[in-house]
């Protein structure tokens, strides 16, 4: 057990330095997909048959791959894009599950109905604790507590200081609470869209 306490103990008994270095580990694994989500974005912009969308779809693509950060407004413009055809929830196919998925940190080796019904589930329940969240208020967190909310929703919160983390929470918040149900696959590419370029991550 001792010599494998990444995978044999839970996060409440590993050391501070081990929990830097697992978390790294596992943003690691999860940062393997964002290429490939990113591409299937630009693959899809052809099928966009709104124009307007389509080069709001298309400047946002040429921002992720030079390093900007995109913004809120940028990010919303695209809503419908995500609600229905082609990046709608249903609409999705397996490979951009399977892809999805891994940036969610769960197993992609799943069937692409019950890939489909999971990242459903796993997105409405961050979707509900954000707008629990925004009610709370996020000065009412701890400093931990904001960078482990950081971290669920895609975002290598260990090597960011706190401040900045909870900046980046609040937009996070902002853009869920944007959201309705139908337009809950915009919320699970924000996984990426969100933190793939954000100031302070480790590279």
């Amino acid at each position: 057990m001792y010599l494998f306490p990444r995978q044999l103990l839970i996060q409440h008994f590993w050391t501070p330095k081990q929990q830097i270095d697992f978390l790294d580990i596992y943003h690691a694994l999860r940062k393997q997909s964002h290429p490939e989500i990113l591409c299937y974005l630009e693959k899809v912009i052809p099928l966009i048959s709104d124009s307007g969308l389509r080069w709001h779809m298309t400047e946002l693509c040429t921002k992720m791959q030079r390093g900007t950060h995109p913004a809120i407004h940028d990010i919303l413009a695209l809503r419908e894009c995500f609600s229905n055809h082609p990046l709608g929830m249903n609409q999705l196919h397996a490979l951009q599950m399977k892809a999805l998925s891994r940036a969610m940190l769960l197993t992609p080796y799943l069937p692409p109905v019950l890939l489909r019904y999971r990242l459903k589930t796993h997105t409405t329940v961050i979707h509900q604790l954000d707008k629990a969240l925004a009610k709370l208020g996020i000065g009412q967190l701890t400093a931990q507590e904001v960078k482990s909310a950081c971290y669920l929703r895609g975002l290598n919160s260990t090597h960011i200081a706190e401040e900045r983390c909870r900046t980046w929470l609040g937009e996070w918040l902002q853009l869920s609470c944007s959201l309705k149900e139908a337009e809950l696959s915009l919320l699970l590419h924000n996984v990426v869209l969100l933190s793939l370029n954000c100031a302070g991550t480790r590279r």
